[in-house]
């Protein structure tokens, strides 16, 4: 919701309600406060990529998998309709009625991604893929206990600087989906909505992009980890007992 209500914002206001960063700053705080309600009570499942990654990993049972996807998708799909809601006077107004997935007062980018005109489709998938790399080793990273993880109770909102990053640095070329449950059920929603199916044709029929690239750009993340930082932690246990601190189980 916060996310989608930007882009809105910007588009239907004509640049006069908002610019790139501050699309970047929502989807950020979107990501710190989905965190902080879900954290406790699923592990803050917020992209389908992530949720896949750790079935293939054995640390999520795959038996799990329907319900986190199912949720994702009815969360994802959910808001996508609250913001179509919440602006349908601008999006009538700015489109005449007339919703379109491309041309001057196209609107279907208020949802899901699409790719800048001057980019491939290897580009965008490159963009994608590389931009979920970064995502995943971010996470890995503030949650690594043994190497220098962050301090508890600050996790979620380094996450959602990360995001934040990841769109100030990478957003040009896809708008950085870097998560299927982010870009597909907006897309279906808008495609039921009024914009038809060109919302999956359009950018060369962009859409299985953002559901692929992801998965293979989060499994890439977990392995680079695995190989550069992971595999060359101490032990807790060791770490703290070479610098003095007394030793502590854990469980």
């Amino acid at each position: 919701v916060f996310g989608l209500s930007s882009v809105a914002q910007v588009v239907l206001g004509r640049g006069d309600y908002g610019q790139h960063l501050s699309i970047n700053l929502a989807f950020g705080i979107g990501v710190t406060l989905g965190i902080h309600a879900a954290g406790g009570i699923s592990g803050a499942h917020l992209n389908a990529a992530i949720t896949l990654t750790h079935c293939i990993l054995g640390n999520l049972p795959w038996r799990k998998l329907p319900a986190y996807l199912i949720g994702q998708f009815l969360g994802s799909f959910t808001a996508a309709a609250t913001v179509f809601g919440l602006y349908y006077d601008a999006l009538y107004d700015y489109t005449k009625g007339n919703f379109t997935v491309t041309g001057p007062t196209a609107t279907a980018s208020i949802f899901s991604t699409y790719p800048a005109p001057h980019v491939s489709l290897l580009g965008g998938f490159f963009t994608e893929f590389t931009a979920t790399v970064m995502l995943l080793l971010g996470i890995l990273i503030i949650h690594d206990e043994k190497n220098n993880g962050a301090l508890k109770g600050t996790q979620a909102l380094l996450t959602g600087i990360l995001v934040l990053g990841i769109g100030l640095g990478m957003g040009m070329n896809t708008g950085y989906a870097i998560n299927p449950s982010r870009d597909l059920p907006p897309r279906v929603f808008t495609a039921i909505a009024g914009w038809g199916t060109d919302v999956f044709t359009a950018g060369r029929h962009w859409w299985w992009v953002p559901l692929t690239a992801p998965v293979l750009g989060s499994l890439a993340g977990v392995l680079i980890h695995k190989l550069f930082i992971d595999f060359h932690n101490q032990p807790v246990l060791e770490s703290r007992n070479e610098k003095g601190q007394p030793l502590v189980v854990t469980s």
